[in-house]
């Protein structure tokens, strides 16, 4: 199977803090991954670094086979990556049709941008509801499917996902990672980085468990449910 991305023994440092410690792992292309572990363990920091956002002491990040390294952020997104990013980021003071417009900026063909918000409102139901409404006025989980939808709206080969359950009520969380396997099924290639292990698990075609910055075990999402180590530390025994 072709990879999408491949992250290959991968340094980053903040300062004198190593965050990243010889990272590798590989998304196959039309595949969830996903990416669990604590808070500190490289997570975001994995993200940032596929995104441009941190500088890559050393280690090599490809992206279809091309090298998309410490190359600048606006670069990438066209090339095809899009990140939802952690706490949503949405312009609060603007409403949901201007957020979305921004999030398709590179988008310069009118039939594409409506093939795609099309999309996001067979999916979304409320984004199109609420076109008209200031972002700030959403509810969380409203506010959670216009982040994503945003990132969408680039029309991404590879979608990022920082933490999408995050501060979410239960049900909402069931339903974001619901929509999360639809947009899979679409066939959008996905890297799911996720606190909420069980739920990201049980989505996961592949999965990954970072500890202080190094990857310290590799498995299926089920191989990974199943393990006892991953059981104690992640879901509760």
């Amino acid at each position: 199977m072709t990879s999408a991305l491949v992250f290959s023994d991968v340094y980053v440092n903040y300062g004198s803090i190593s965050a990243l410690k010889g990272v590798s792992f590989e998304v196959p292309d039309g595949s969830i991954v996903t990416l669990i572990g604590a808070n500190g363990a490289g997570k975001s920091t994995t993200l940032k670094a596929i995104m441009g956002l941190v500088n890559v002491r050393s280690g090599l990040i490809t992206f279809y086979g091309s090298p998309i390294t410490n190359m600048k952020t606006h670069l990438i997104v066209r090339n095809g990556l899009a990140l939802c990013p952690e706490g949503r980021r949405i312009f609060l003071n603007l409403t949901v049709s201007e957020n979305l417009k921004i999030g398709g900026y590179i988008i310069k063909e009118k039939e594409t941008q409506e093939a795609i918000l099309e999309e996001i409102f067979s999916l979304f139901p409320r984004m199109k509801e609420r076109l008209n409404q200031i972002a700030g006025t959403l509810s969380g989980g409203e506010q959670q499917m216009l982040a994503i939808s945003r990132a969408m709206m680039q029309n991404p080969k590879l979608l990022l996902l920082d933490e999408p359950s995050l501060g979410l009520a239960p049900n909402l969380v069931v339903e974001i990672f619901e929509k999360i396997e639809y947009l899979n099924k679409l066939g959008k290639t996905i890297l799911l980085v996720e606190q909420n292990a069980y739920h990201a698990l049980r989505l996961a075609h592949y999965s990954y468990v970072l500890e202080q910055g190094r990857i310290v075990l590799a498995g299926t999402g089920q191989e990974l449910l199943d393990n006892p180590q991953v059981k104690s530390a992640y879901l509760g025994g």
